[in-house]
Order: C-alpha cells, then sequence, then structure tokens
C-alpha cells in the first residue's frame, strides 16, 4: 500500500514545484521572516481541501457551474495583473527600507493576499482539483485512494513549510535594495505571465 502515498506525493510535489504566485510570495514572505508559518499553513490546508474535493470529484461541481472555470480564469487573471503591478512599482521606487529592516506587511493584511492569490488563481484548481484528481481515478479502492490523496496533501506540507523555512539561506544575499528590486521585478514577470496564460486559455 505504499505505492499510492508514494505516488501521491511525487504528483502533487511535481506539480507545485513550478514558480508560480503561491510559492513566489511564500518565497518573500521566507526572506521578510514576518508570518511565515501562518502563510505556509493556510496554502497547505487549502491544497490539502481542495485535493480531497478533486479525488472525490470536480465533475459534479463543474456539472453544476459550467461558467465556473471561465469566471475564476477571469478573477484570477486581474488580481494577478494588479498584484504584479505592484511588485513592479516597488521595484521602480526602490525604497526597501522597512524591507532590509525586517518588516513586512501586518498580519492581517498578508494574510489576504496569501489568500486571494491561492483562492483566485485557477491554476491552484487545476492541478489540485483537476490533475491530481483524474490521477486518483487509477485507484477505485477507497484504501488505496485515501493513501493517494494523503501523499499528495503531505507533498503540499512539505513543499510550503520547506520553502518558506528555506528562503532564509538566501538571506545574505538579500541585503541591499538592489536585490529585491530584482525579486520584485521577476515575481511581478511572473504574475503578469500566469495572468495572461489564464486569459489565453478563455479562447480555447
Amino acid at each position: 500500500m505504499f505505492e499510492p502515498a508514494a505516488t501521491g506525493f511525487l504528483t502533487g510535489f511535481s506539480l507545485i514545484l513550478a514558480i508560480g504566485p503561491q510559492n513566489a510570495f511564500v518565497l518573500r514572505q521566507g526572506l521578510l521572516r514576518q508570518h511565515i508559518f501562518a502563510v505556509c499553513l493556510l496554502y497547505a490546508v487549502s491544497d490539502a481541501i481542495l485535493i480531497i474535493v478533486g479525488v472525490i470529484g470536480f465533475g459534479a461541481i463543474v456539472s453544476l457551474w459550467p461558467k465556473l472555470p471561465m469566471i475564476m480564469a477571469i478573477g484570477g487573471a486581474i488580481f494577478l495583473f494588479f498584484y504584479g503591478l505592484n511588485r513592479f512599482v516597488a521595484a521602480w521606487r526602490g525604497d526597501y527600507d522597512l524591507v532590509l529592516s525586517g518588516t513586512s506587511s501586518g498580519f492581517a493584511a498578508t494574510l489576504t493576499t496569501a489568500a486571494a492569490i491561492t483562492l483566485l488563481n485557477p491554476h491552484v484548481y487545476l492541478d489540485t482539483i483537476g490533475l491530481i484528481g483524474a490521477v486518483s481515478t487509477n485507484y477505485p479502492l477507497t484504501d488505496a485512494k485515501t493513501l493517494f490523496a494523503a501523499g499528495a496533501v503531505t507533498s503540499s506540507f512539505v513543499f510550503f513549510f520547506g520553502l518558506g523555512y528555506g528562503a532564509r539561506l538566501l538571506a545574505p544575499v538579500m541585503q541591499s535594495a538592489r536585490s529585491w528590486r530584482v525579486l520584485d521585478t521577476v515575481i511581478g514577470l511572473v504574475m503578469w505571465a500566469i495572468a495572461l496564460q489564464l486569459l489565453q486559455g478563455l479562447g480555447h
């Protein structure tokens, strides 16, 4: 029974490994060393819930609300565009005195942004509910399906907490405003690229 759990872990880990808005946000908070546990827990628990929904069955949800994927894509693209713009503006201004002193947004503001990044990102639903849910159909037995889901959920916890707390290894490199300007520019580009992909997907 080890095989379903291992497959679930590797499937989840491989999907989450690609850089995206969640990963970029966790990395930034990890470098700031602010609200890391809360942000990582939020993302890991969100993934866990969506993975369980996917394993149970996402097809039924879409059949009830066929326009749901389109609405999610538009909302997600709008949010990612403005968040990316925010990072570009920060990079352009180059005012990182608070960041270099280890100060970030407040707890509530940080969690609100983190929640929006995951809830308004259709790729999260595609990966967790769609793809992981589809792979889970290879395990018709309840026990094997449960182990598969447990493996996938574990991968999210391992990845996000590893990224959040492992980011401090980059701290020596991030001691200048220029380094943070480069990071914010990269994050902005990632956000805009994903937003563009979401809008392009509406035409298919």
